[in-house]
This record gives structure tokens, sequence and C-alpha cells, in this order.
């Protein structure tokens, strides 16, 4: 298969790319290499990919329409797996415009590539972050989710209204993930898993809101890139052609029980600074995957210490020596 991957240079992005890579397909990754954090890591990221001779990178910006339908027109993709996407839901309330550019303006972009290829199998990220506040758990695919905290959410859920449009108007089978709280090896940044163990290991107190009140569905990296595989591969054939799935681990774990396994990885306590709830932040996550289980027989097997050893070893063993080069 030919398979377009946007937001190559991101943290899911370059784990979905990497995997089908491995397996013998042409990617063709996408990314605009902003400058969110720090870009050094999606150079780190991108040399990852670059070492197979299947991968070709095209540096571009979903603002820019021209491009992304040039693109489109220059060939053909089997799938097109859109991830790239302004993540993060407190620089939301910095930075509201990059949301609307990359988030609304970027995935219309997109589906209209889509529209013009005919593809025959469209996947995009969406999030967990559309649960808002639902006190009711698990969170199904079936819940009311017109009740953001946040734009990021807001923006993620008017993907999955105009994904829900193109599929019924222009016949084309389309998969909406939304993912919990994803972890692993050269992830984000701004995300609580690097920020505690970079604090931790710098000596400085971690940050720790709604006094630590705060329960998430962390879902292993490998985890998630299982889920997108069997979806690639399990379309939408007939009925309703957009759907949205959960993919998580479905099994929430308090934030400080997060923390003590990120202690004992890297072998310190840490100093605590308890705060208050930040706006647009919710207390719980918790998916429901029993729908995505029913149709591809996905089911998450990385335990959470097993998973932030990982994470920490590739932070302690491979990052910090990239940096030192």
């Amino acid at each position: 298969m030919k398979i377009l991957v946007t937001g190559a240079a991101g943290f899911i992005g370059m784990h979905v790319a990497l995997r089908f890579l491995t397996a013998g397909h042409e990617v063709r990754g996408l990314d605009n290499l902003n400058t969110y954090y720090d870009v050094r890591l999606k150079h780190y990221r991108l040399a990852a990919l670059q070492e197979n001779k299947n991968f070709d990178f095209i540096k571009l910006d979903l603002k820019d329409r021209e491009a992304v339908a040039h693109l489109f027109d220059q060939e053909r993709y089997d799938v097109v797996i859109h991830l790239a996407a302004q993540a993060g839901v407190r620089y939301s309330l910095e930075a509201p415009f990059e949301y609307a550019d990359s988030n609304l303006v970027g995935f219309m972009a997109i589906l209209e590539g889509v529209r013009a290829q005919k593809c025959q199998n469209f996947i995009y990220a969406s999030s967990s972050s559309v649960y808002g506040a639902n006190s009711k758990v698990p969170f199904e695919e079936d819940d009311r989710v017109d009740e953001p905290v946040s734009l990021y959410a807001a923006t993620k859920k008017a993907n999955e209204l105009m994904a829900q449009s193109y599929a019924s108007l222009y016949k084309i089978p389309t998969t909406g993930l939304r993912f919990f709280t994803v972890y692993g090896p050269a992830g984000r940044p701004d995300m609580a898993p690097w920020l505690f163990t970079e604090a931790i290991l710098s000596g400085r107190p971690i940050r720790v809101f709604n006094n630590g009140e705060m329960y998430r569905d962390f879902t292993y990296i490998d985890d998630i890139v299982d889920g997108v595989e069997q979806v690639v591969h399990e379309a939408p054939s007939s009925g309703n052609l957009h759907r949205v799935l959960n993919i998580g681990r479905g099994s929430p774990v308090s934030l400080m029980d997060f923390i003590g396994s990120i202690e004992g990885a890297v072998g310190e306590k840490a100093t605590k600074t308890l705060a208050d709830m930040q706006p647009g932040d919710v207390p719980r996550t918790f998916a429901s995957t029993q729908r995505l289980h029913c149709l591809t027989g996905y089911l998450p097997g990385v335990e959470v210490d097993e998973g932030v050893k990982k994470f920490v070893d590739w932070y302690t063993g491979e990052w910090l020596p990239y940096l030192q080069q």
C-alpha cells in the first residue's frame, strides 16, 4: 500500500509511519515542523523514518490549501492517516487561532484532497477531550459530546462532524479515532510523563494539578499503533461510512500512582507542588474499547509500570545523549 501519514514528525505519527514501513509499505510523511515544542525532537523522529528507503518526507503546512491540493493531485494514496493537528488543551487558551488554522482549516484541506481522490480509507485523529467533563464512565462512543470544556476539544468535535458530512456526501470510508492519553518513547514534552521525568531528574518540583485527584487512561504507544493498524485493515464498507472509535487502555490510573511509576523507573522521589485544576482540564478519562475490540480484536497489552519504564529508559538512554551530540 501507499500511505499518507500527516503529522509524521509528531509522536503518534512517527510510530504509525514506522509500523507501516516495517511491514513493507510506502509511506509519505507530511509535517510542517512547527515550533510548538523543541524542533530537535521532530528531527530526531524524522531521522528514524528516513532510514527506510520507502519513506519520503514532505514539509508542508496544512493552512496552504493550494499546496495540499497539489499534493493530492501529484500522487494517489491507498490510505490517508491524518494525525497532524495543533495539540494541547492548555495551549489552546494562549493561541486559539493556531487551533483554528491547523485543526479546522487544515482539516478541511485534507478532506478536500481525500474527496478529490475518492479515497477508500480515511483515518483521522480525534481525542478523548471531546467527552469534556463527562461523569459517566467508561466513556462510550454514543455518549453526548456537545459540551467541550476547551477550544481544542471543540475543534476535535468539529472534525468529527466535518468528516461525517464528507463520508455521507462523497461515500468516503472514514474512521475517527478518539485517542486516550498516549505516552511512550519520543513522546510529547508538554505531557505529564515527560514533564515529570525531566523535573525529577533535574531536581525540580513537579506541579500536580487538582491536588492529585485526577485519573487518566494512560495508553502506551505500541497499543495505540496496534489499533491504528487494525483499523487500516478494517475500513467501513457499508451503511454509515463514518464511525468514531475510542482507542485507549480502558483502565484509568490515578495521577499519584502514575507519578509513583515514574519515581520507580527513575529511582528518585519527586518533590510535589499541589495546584488547582487548570482551565479546560478534566478530572478523569476512561475509555470503553468494546466497539474497537468487536471490530478488530483490539486488546491493549502494555501495563503502566512497563510502559513508563520504557519511556524513562528511552529518555535517559537515547534522548539525553542525543541532545549532547
